[in-house]
């Protein structure tokens, strides 16, 4: 019988921009309106919480239930991505801050997509 191989996720580089892409929106947030605290703020932080989470949560298991999670945190960036866009709408955050985030999620979805056809 074959052993499963496991992923150590804090060696994976999706994992690392993950928590980097968190890291910038916890600092974001720290300007945004307090009236959004329980609204956008919170889903915006939660979802990019979700993203190394479901990296670090989905490296402990097969490459097949690895490949659902790392699902779950593409779906969770592409989320980030359209609440960042809500939030430049409101004027809550701006171009440039936009731009640099937006590219860091583009990276984290080309290299864990790419990651995810080497489990197949």
């Amino acid at each position: 019988m074959r052993s499963k191989k496991r992923h150590n996720y804090k060696n994976l580089k999706i994992w690392k921009l993950g928590l980097e892409i968190t890291n910038d929106i916890s600092d974001l947030l720290i300007d945004f309106p307090k009236h959004e605290k329980f609204n956008l703020s919170s889903q915006i932080s939660r979802c990019s919480v979700s993203i190394p989470s479901n990296v670090a949560e989905g490296s402990s298991r097969s490459d097949k239930s690895f490949s659902h999670f790392l699902d779950i945190s593409l779906g969770s960036s592409f989320e980030l991505g359209t609440q960042l866009l809500v939030a430049k709408h409101r004027n809550y955050i701006n171009e440039n801050n936009l731009e640099i985030l937006e590219e860091k999620i583009e990276e984290f979805q080309r290299m864990t997509m790419g990651f995810q056809n080497s489990l197949d």
